[in-house]
């Protein structure tokens, strides 16, 4: 047994108290209230209510030796990244990974694998696969169901995976980006219950209006704590908050400890802000976090004040695995697993030939902060006959190339919003096939971007000309490094440094690039078989 003092922050009863809690065997003994006033506070530890942690680019060990730094304890984790290159061994992978640390990592049966018909995936997880991970000990929730289509028509598949999660009374994520008046009632009848896609507050009151809970997503992409926070103060039960997918250089800097200071910053209730990033993941997917209660694990965190919320110590199941900015936790031996057949290209095999006058292309438009696009129309560049990226008009050539198979021509489409000036990016990292997406201002460094990434079997590089290439690999499938989380987050800044030295302007390039093959996010998007609408689930031209 062993004591500690410090004002306590009870989020039942709403209320601080100096006290000395006791923890024994794991757990919380004892909770006392004293006279004298310490100069910390304690409190729950934070849940990641929804992210990958595959975006992370760190396996499960990396990943909590970063996040517990900040004082979170918990994740709500869906593994449909690797499941998708993978399949179930790549589910369990995440899983046997995970057991080797405390940090408490609960894992979701992915619903859809691969998210659409319309791209190759590496592996397809069928309603059978999925009930028989339902079953499992290890499986606590049915992952965010991107298939709402096949909800709204009531597809056979679909349906037979939320059965199998009902059929074991596990929660049912959601993932329903602008679906909204009956689409969104009938999408919650199903048996939904959390949605991570709002991007408007009217969205996410609609939602709620339907019983889903609201998770308040700001990752290192997508942006919607501004926009979504207001939720908080009206509906503090059905919130959350999330990352989604944050790349490793800003888990080095925060967690969901920054929704916390943000939300306190701007007013909202001490209580309701806590509510959200400790409680509510913690009932909702009814995992075993303690929430500082006599009898519970004893998971929480230790911070110096109420104003700048500096992480002193975080504690799991009573063991202290985070001090002062320092990882108690140790970097253990990092197996690999991959999935990977693409030869290289050469720079013709990225010509797209060029239609009649008047030249127009129908035109990806990317936004900044956000995973949805938008659909224009803008007038191409042709040379010799061919479409080329137009860098004066920021209108790019993208592809998307199918690493599962060898010799597949590339899928071709323009893109703007990326800026680049010169050179290419490439990513193996590609929402949620992941197969190879690049953007470039020249066919010549696009090939030299990609082949690099078919060399290393995954990984995301820059092109900076026809030869020469930085990449940073990334051999657990195309998606994790087997380095520890701070060399890979020095790498990564720097390759998303030498991305923006070629001119890119957004915050977080290689985030962005990774949705761009994400089909389930209007408006448009490119997969290996071609150009996409979300709206309509249908290709175009």
């Amino acid at each position: 047994m062993f004591t500690i003092e410090a004002n306590l922050i009870d989020l039942f009863n709403r209320r601080i108290m100096p006290a000395s809690i006791a923890i024994e065997n794991q757990k919380i003994h004892s909770i006392t209230e004293i006279e004298t006033t310490p100069n910390q506070f304690i409190l729950p530890g934070f849940v990641d209510a929804h992210v990958h942690i595959e975006s992370s680019m760190l396996v499960p060990t990396e990943f909590a030796r970063m996040a517990t730094l900040h004082g979170t304890v918990a994740t709500i984790s869906d593994p449909h990244e690797i499941a998708n290159v993978c399949g179930m061994e790549g589910v369990q992978y995440m899983i046997d990974n995970a057991r080797q640390t405390p940090f408490k990592v609960f894992f979701g049966a992915p619903s859809c694998v691969p998210a659409t018909s319309f791209e190759t995936a590496g592996a397809t997880l069928d309603a059978d696969a999925v009930k028989a991970l339902l079953q499992s000990n290890d499986i606590w929730y049915l992952s965010e169901m991107m298939n709402y289509p096949g909800v709204l028509q009531g597809d056979a598949s679909v349906m037979a995976k939320i059965a199998a999660a009902k059929a074991q009374q596990k929660p049912i994520d959601g993932h329903a980006p602008a679906v909204r008046g009956a689409a969104i009632q009938q999408y919650s009848s199903a048996g939904i219950s959390t949605d991570h896609e709002s991007t408007s507050l009217e969205e996410a009151l609609e939602k709620i209006s339907h019983g889903i809970h609201c998770l308040i997503r700001e990752g290192s992409a997508a942006k919607n704590f501004d926009a979504l926070i207001p939720v908080l103060a009206t509906h503090p039960h059905m919130t959350m908050f999330c990352s989604d997918d944050k790349h490793p250089d800003e888990l080095m800097l925060h967690h969901i400890n920054n929704h916390v200071k943000r939300a306190l910053a701007l007013g909202y209730n001490l209580y309701d802000v806590l509510q959200a990033a400790c409680v509510n993941p913690v009932l909702h997917y009814q995992v075993p976090v303690g929430l500082l209660r006599v009898g519970d694990p004893a998971d929480f965190i230790i911070v110096n004040n109420l104003t700048d919320w500096h992480v002193l110590q975080t504690y799991i199941d009573g063991e202290k695995v985070a001090e002062n900015g320092v990882s108690l936790l140790p970097s253990i031996s990092i197996s690999t697993i991959n999935n990977f057949s693409a030869a290289p290209y050469t720079p013709t095999d990225f010509l797209n030939k060029a239609a009649p006058n008047p030249g127009n292309v129908t035109v990806i438009e990317a936004l900044d902060g956000q995973l949805i696009t938008r659909k224009c129309i803008a007038k191409g560049l042709q040379k010799e006959g061919y479409w080329v990226s137009d860098t004066e008009s920021d209108i790019l050539k993208i592809a998307v190339i199918n690493r599962y198979q060898k010799n597949v021509p590339p899928a071709i489409a323009f893109i703007k919003n990326f800026g680049l000036k010169s050179g290419a990016i490439a990513s193996t990292v590609a929402h949620d096939c992941h197969n190879i997406i690049a953007v470039g201002a020249d066919d010549e460094s696009l090939c030299a971007a990609v082949n690099k990434l078919i060399d290393t079997q995954g990984g995301i590089s820059v092109a900076f000309d026809a030869t020469s290439v930085q990449c940073m690999p990334l051999p657990i499938a195309g998606l994790m490094s087997d380095k520890d989380g701070a060399t890979v987050a020095v790498a990564y800044a720097s390759i998303d440094s030498a991305a923006k030295q070629l001119g890119c302007t957004l915050k977080a390039p290689f985030m962005t690039l990774s949705f761009m093959a994400l089909l389930v996010i209007p408006e448009l998007k490119l997969s290996d078989k071609g150009l996409f609408d979300g709206n309509t689930f249908t290709f175009v031209e």
